[in-house]
């Protein structure tokens, strides 16, 4: 058997996201975040999963978010690729699912609970060793919480387990070894196979279950991906190389050390630049369209700051337009 790789929004969509996947997402939100107690007992699915996409979205899959309980809500996403911004993301996106809830005039008593789950593909948080990490609002200097339950942020990130299968001890555990592994596995295993609702996890995950359109789609999902990183990686090797080469012709006028340790600085710094320009404009592409010369010279003059700041703002930006006037505003300030 093959799995699906539950570590791309298309099949994670697919797993905990379809309109009969209610029991998988609780299982699966119990273990995450209550330690496997039975806290959740139901919830409701909001826009399940619909092949081959999610109407209304280009080329993208909507987070799967849930009703937990009749009140609270639960905004559970996987993100393999580490972008520009996206701790600011995840921080709108709990912010705006928070106050939608309100219609104009009505009282915040009707303001419900928000929980921001997140998975990783990478590490967050180097300082932390922990896999599971749980954040809310708190008072700087004595820590003393600031209706906490209200904004929830628990991040999961799979680098950091290393736990082999026979090592697997709490259904946390076998939760996060399924992401992490069930792209590799060619069957279910036992220690896995024994929990109803990771079995009906490895069913959905199962290639020969998918049709013909979804199985395109997954693969061009996994594509994608893959260019991404190697543009990452490609551009931020370029500028280092660049970098390396000035500091050499500046070691001639300067002193070969000198000039050598001020390119492999410039070199670097022009790397990370060059890597985040080029995936702010893939992701300009897909989201507004093809950019022209001339968009792309206006988006390689801005500071690594306003670069930031772009990555950020493209979430909103509907069409060119909308990026022209964002690019006259924040070139004025150069």
């Amino acid at each position: 058997m093959n799995f699906i790789n539950p570590k791309t929004d298309f099949a994670f969509k697919k797993i905990f996201g379809s309109a009969d996947s209610k029991d998988i997402l609780i299982s699966f939100l119990n273990a995450i975040l209550y330690e496997a107690l039975p806290v959740i007992e139901d919830l409701e699915i909001l826009d399940p999963y619909l092949a081959p996409k999610i109407k209304g979205v280009k080329d993208t899959y909507l987070d799967v978010k849930a009703k937990i309980g009749g009140s609270k809500t639960a905004i559970v996403e996987m993100q393999v690729l580490n972008v520009e911004s996206f701790e600011k993301r995840i921080l709108y996106n709990a912010t705006k699912a928070y106050s939608v809830q309100l219609k104009s005039g009505e009282n915040y008593n009707l303001l419900n609970p928000v929980i921001a789950l997140t998975i990783t593909d990478f590490q967050m948080f180097e300082h932390l060793e922990t896999v599971i990490s749980r954040f809310c609002i708190k008072e700087k200097n004595n820590l003393v919480e600031y209706l906490a339950d209200e904004l929830e942020f628990v991040f999961v990130e799979l680098p950091k387990f290393d736990k082999t299968l026979a090592e697997l001890e709490t259904l946390t555990d076998k939760w996060i070894y399924f992401m992490k592994t069930a792209r590799t596995l060619r069957s279910v295993p036992e220690e896995l196979g024994n929990v109803p609702e990771l079995r009906k996890a490895f069913t959905i995950a199962n290639e020969a279950n998918l049709d013909p359109d979804e199985l395109e789609d997954l693969e061009r999902r996994e594509i994608f991906i893959q260019d991404q990183r190697g543009a990452i990686t490609k551009a931020t090797r370029i500028g280092i190389e660049q970098g390396i080469r000035q500091g050499i012709e500046q070691g001639i006028e300067q002193g070969i050390e000198q000039g050598i340790e001020q390119g492999i600085e410039q070199g670097i710094e022009q790397g990370i630049k060059q890597g985040n320009m080029t995936l702010i404009v893939r992701q300009l592409e897909r989201s507004v369209g093809v950019l022209s010369p001339e968009f792309k010279t206006s988006i390689a003059q801005l500071s690594a700051q306003q670069l930031e700041n772009l990555g950020e703002a493209l979430l909103d930006f509907a069409s060119l337009s909308d990026l022209t006037t964002w690019l006259q505003a924040h070139n004025n300030r150069q």
